[in-house]
């Protein structure tokens, strides 16, 4: 990789870094004795899906009925959909569910009613519960609610009720490990509670299924779930760092972008990277809300990020970063800069499209 093979903002890849993250993640569900269905979201690429197969995985997790559809065109068969049913959709989940084991996820008697009258093949149906984040599933409080739509699930011909699903969204909003794992075991709990009045109701034991990616990379010992389906850790991000998720070595990706033009009198570049490439997620430290922190490019991939450059704003096109007077007068229009995106998940959503530090063509 050479700085003459980027014109414009482009979403590099480090090949080494993303298959450790992916070794050192699938090594611990091997250690807790769980079963590891990673989420596809993050990364969305065939290529990357290849470095989970070859490493002996078979089951994704994905998060949408388009991402379910495409990673089936390149030859999953496990693939579980963790949101909601759009009932909408039904036309291409019947499609899906012919074609592969497919994992459906409801939270009202409602969608139940529907599949059961539309679902033209058998699925596979987790009940989503809430235990904190408040995005969407049943109240943990509520467990009767999850038993009545456990049964209404058994019911139906063409599903098989398979348990409890969740995702702890605020342990991203933790700043410590000691705060992930407190949330991590107030999500265990939970679940259980909800779990023992399934088994009471008569309907087994339901398998319990999380997927946050701090609770994930900071909690040692993940037996006390069926099932873990972190996504962010295969490439992590600043907000991750921030989180102590992982390492600034870790991190897999970045986004390399042009200097366009240089501010002395108030110490700031301007790249050609907005918006429309980093997103607009922010992490605020000490007051300052920062979009990204700013490396250099080096030979293969990208160096350690500089102390006294971030990117403090964003446009739909441009990029601000404050720098040092060392920094400015290192930085020349022209020259390229890596930023370490705040979130993953959503850049490479923007960009899509990698090249890796390796100087292998741009994958998929």
């Amino acid at each position: 990789m050479t700085k003459l093979h980027i014109q414009k903002p482009t979403l590099l890849l480090d090949p080494v870094k993303v298959q450790a993250n992916i070794d050192k993640m699938a090594a611990k569900a091997r250690q807790s004795g769980v079963r590891f269905r990673p989420h596809f979201k993050t990364h969305q690429s065939a290529q990357v899906g290849e470095w989970f197969r070859v490493r002996g995985l078979e089951a994704i997790t994905v998060s949408s009925v388009s991402m379910a559809a495409y990673f089936a065109r390149h030859g999953w068969q496990d693939i579980t959909v963790a949101f909601p049913v759009n009932i909408l959709e039904i036309e291409h989940i019947n499609w899906l569910a012919q074609q592969v084991k497919l994992g459906l996820l409801v939270e009202s008697a409602q969608v139940v009613q529907f599949l059961a009258e539309h679902l033209t093949a058998s699925a596979q149906v987790w009940v989503k519960v809430d235990t904190g984040y408040h995005r969407t599933g049943i109240a943990w409080t509520a467990p009767e609610a999850c038993v009545a739509l456990a049964q209404a699930i058994e019911a139906v011909p063409q599903l098989s009720f398979k348990g409890l699903l969740t995702h702890s969204g605020h342990t991203y909003a933790a700043r410590s490990q000691v705060q992930v794992e407190a949330i991590y075991r107030e999500t265990v709990l939970r679940m259980k509670h909800v779990q023992e009045r399934l088994a009471a109701a008569g309907l087994g034991q339901a398998e319990i299924s999380i997927g946050d990616t701090p609770s994930c990379s900071l909690v040692d010992d993940l037996s006390a779930v069926d099932e873990i389906r972190p996504g962010n850790f295969v490439f992590y991000d600043v907000m991750q760092l921030e989180i102590g998720s992982c390492t600034e070595a870790e991190i897999g990706v970045a986004v390399a972008c042009p200097i366009v033009a240089k501010h002395p009198e108030r110490n700031e570049l301007v790249v050609y990277g907005g918006a429309v490439h980093l997103s607009k997620e922010f992490i605020e430290v000490n007051g300052t809300r920062i979009f990204g922190y700013v490396a250099l490019l080096e030979h293969e991939g990208w160096g350690p990020s500089l102390k006294q450059a971030y990117v403090s704003g964003i446009s739909q096109e441009h990029g601000l970063i404050k720098v040092d007077n060392d920094t400015l007068d290192r930085l020349n229009i022209g020259d390229i800069v890596a930023i370490l995106p705040v979130h993953s998940c959503l850049t490479v959503d923007l960009l899509r499209d990698y090249l890796t530090t390796t100087g292998e063509a741009s994958i998929r």
